[in-house]
């Protein structure tokens, strides 16, 4: 038997097939922004879909609106559509924070994906809309967290706000500061963002005393993880087995 789960996030939609071993074995990836998301989804329901008899979805989502449009979709092929956060998810990972409500389901899934794989002390940064860091704890605890602006996010701002400076992609580590503009906005954007996250790893740790895993997530986890105060590890799919967990715990 085949499950479906999906993670709605501000720039990108990803909905996966997982098998009876929760495992993922096909994975479809959509644009939020698309105004024609609808049409993009039809086009391969057929394949997403296809031999999935347990008709239960569930989704993390921190776009209402997308996840309407979606819920839509799955509602007229008969599937129950749930999102993380109807779920009592204290059962599975204790919440420390003043205002659930507030709490994206993106970094909840975060939390849970990395707890239940590393039974560790865990930061997850998160490469998004947005740059997250997420501090779980030992004995299933998230403790909060850090929200920073993200990456892409600042690139394109400042291309959009200025008339002279152009576009520019982060690809290799610069070694020296600029001698050109684009290499300038390189190094800037490099160093800035590699002390930003170091810095805010140092006063995590400081803050609690203890060691701390680095788990990375998103586009420019690889860019970073070689330049980080600790080793770091790579998993883009730790919100999806966030997901999967709640899954299993709520739904089957």
């Amino acid at each position: 038997m085949n499950y479906l789960i999906g993670d709605i996030g501000n720039t990108n939609i990803k909905i996966c097939k997982v098998n009876n071993k929760f495992k993922i074995i096909n994975t479809y990836f959509f644009d939020t922004r698309n105004p024609s998301l609808e049409k993009k989804i039809n086009k391969k329901l057929k394949h997403i879909i296809y031999d999935i008899s347990y008709k239960k979805i569930l989704i993390s989502s921190v776009v209402p609106k997308a996840f309407k449009r979606i819920s839509k979709i799955f509602i007229k092929k008969k599937f129950n559509v749930f999102e993380i956060k109807q779920f009592n998810l204290n059962k599975i990972l204790k919440i420390r924070i003043k205002k659930y409500s507030e709490l994206g389901s993106d970094r909840i899934a975060n939390a849970i994906g990395s707890y239940y794989k590393y039974k560790s002390n865990c930061i997850v940064i998160d490469f998004g809309t947005a740059t997250t860091f997420d501090v779980i704890k030992r004995h299933a605890i998230y403790d909060g967290g850090v929200i920073a602006p993200g990456i892409k996010l600042s690139i394109d701002n400042l291309f959009s706000s200025t008339a002279l400076l152009p576009k520019f992609k982060l690809k290799n580590y610069p070694r020296s500061y600029g001698k050109s503009t684009k290499d300038a906005l390189s190094s800037g954007f490099f160093w800035g963002y590699e002390g930003l996250i170091n810095n805010i790893i140092k006063k995590i740790i400081k803050k609690n005393g203890i060691s701390f895993k680095i788990v990375l997530t998103g586009g420019y986890s690889y860019l970073f993880k070689n330049r980080l105060i600790k080793k770091a590890y790579i998993d883009n799919d730790v919100t999806m087995q966030g997901i999967i967990k709640i899954y299993k715990d709520f739904l089957i």
